[in-house]
């Protein structure tokens, strides 16, 4: 799809009010995301034990960060934890290890805009 297509049906999620989220126009340079999540970052709480895509993008931002997840596999274990809570303390948040709006919000805010890392999956 064109970047016109994708700013044509990105605005039309917008404006339909069917939506509780549709992503920020900045953070979508490929495609387009909308859905009905519940947090006011945008993304879905995820701690222990959680599994899905919304693991594998903490996943990717925190290794592209420098903070080792152990993989890119979608499953919120140990060393991901573990990845969170560093990340937390380091940006003073309140180090749980889990990924409520605060640290999805520090999170994504830190690793928007930084373009091609070795955690890419083509």
């Amino acid at each position: 799809m064109s970047a016109s297509g994708r700013l044509a049906m990105r605005n039309l999620a917008a404006s339909s009010g069917f939506w509780t989220y549709v992503e920020p126009i900045n953070l979508t340079p490929r495609w387009v995301h909308f859905d009905d999540r519940t947090t006011a970052a945008g993304f879905p709480t995820v701690r222990y034990g959680s599994k899905g895509n919304y693991v594998c993008v903490a996943q990717d931002a925190l290794n592209a960060l420098g903070l080792s997840t152990g993989g890119l596999d979608g499953v919120f274990g140990t060393n991901t934890r573990n990845a969170v809570l560093t990340f937390q303390s380091r940006n003073g948040l309140s180090a749980d290890g889990i990924l409520g709006p605060n640290t999805w919000s520090r999170l994504m805010s830190q690793v928007n805009g930084m373009g091609r890392t070795p955690t890419v999956i083509d």
